[in-house]
């Protein structure tokens, strides 16, 4: 029987290619977006649902939906504008979420697989400890707050009607055309614009795009998914440095990295405002992606090396 699988934020980096993965895993799929679309790929559908919010009216597009993946979301920003960035943030990733999952309840969906944010667990870690699903949550940020709130919502429709909840709380998501901060520096390392990174000693876990969707195809039916939390990475921890000499070769260019102290960078990124960014770029986010591989036997299928090719070459 072939599975008929909703795709919040199709239009996304992430729902964009989980759409075509889960397809090609030979789920029926269907996408939801603001505004109407002509799915290029002829067995997709497409269900317009206008903005995100507690009162969304989703019964046209959970009509016959086995399965949900909520990638919709008011993502993070670095110069948020809104008066009360908190409440922004809520009305889309925590009144909209659980909108939709009440929702699926009544339209009769089993399970609801939910991207959350790895910032649910904090901003970093200390080198050696990895972030795991049984850490106390520490969401540092607004965005992060919303989509703690959420996962708490979730597990309480879950225990309520008996909706089988699955939460993933991915890292830094990169691949081919990412968004923000990573697109940036891939673009810098295209240009062969020297950047001053060549010292840093970090740890960093980080997901290409094609194990995040493969990860989130084999929750949306193993059973041993139902009701649990799960992060996911590429499995293989990198440093800010060797992370730039990895997209340069995965590109073809030389890596022109200049050995300016982390301590340098700090203080000059705080005088300018910055600092966050900085800490981003030098500080240590490990994440143990065991209970992935132990409790679904989940294996990263893309290497690190071969992700960076992807991302920084024909993104196939």
């Amino acid at each position: 029987m072939t599975h008929r699988v909703l795709v919040t934020g199709g239009q996304g980096f992430v729902g964009n290619a989980l759409a075509a993965g889960a397809l090609a895993a030979g789920f029926s799929v269907r996408i939801s977006s603001r505004q109407t679309l002509i799915p290029a790929e002829g067995r997709l559908e497409c269900s317009q649902v206008g903005d995100l919010g507690a009162t969304t009216d989703w019964v046209a597009a959970l009509e016959g939906v086995e399965a949900v993946v909520h990638c919709a979301g008011r993502a993070h920003v670095l110069h948020d504008m809104a008066a009360d960035p908190l409440a922004a943030f809520r009305i889309v990733n925590l009144d909209g979420t659980l909108n939709l999952a009440r929702q699926s309840v009544e339209a009769g969906v089993k399970r609801f697989v939910f991207i959350s944010s790895i910032g649910v667990n904090g901003v970093q870690t200390e080198p050696g400890n990895p972030f795991s699903e049984v850490d106390e949550p520490n969401p540092h940020n607004a965005y992060s707050l919303s989509k703690w709130e959420a996962e708490q919502g979730l597990l309480r429709i879950a225990d309520e009607t008996g909706l089988e909840v699955v939460i993933i709380r991915p890292p830094l998501v990169y691949g081919c055309n990412a968004p923000g901060n990573f697109g940036a520096l891939m673009r810098a390392v295209q240009r062969g614009w020297p950047l001053p990174l060549g010292v840093v000693h970090n740890q960093r876990s980080l997901v290409v795009l094609d194990n995040l969707v493969d990860f989130i195809v084999t929750c949306i039916t193993h059973p041993q998914a139902a009701n649990q939390i799960f992060l996911v990475s590429d499995g293989q921890d990198l440093s800010t440095t060797d992370l730039v000499r990895g997209m340069a070769q995965a590109a073809g260019v030389p890596a022109r990295l200049l050995p300016v102290p982390v301590w340098a960078l700090q203080a000059g990124a705080t005088l300018l405002g910055k600092g966050d960014a900085v800490q981003r770029l030098c500080g240590n986010l490990q994440v143990d992606i065991s209970k992935a591989r132990g409790l679904l036997g989940w294996v990263p299928p893309v290497s690190v090396e071969e992700g960076l090719r992807r991302a920084m070459g024909d993104g196939r």
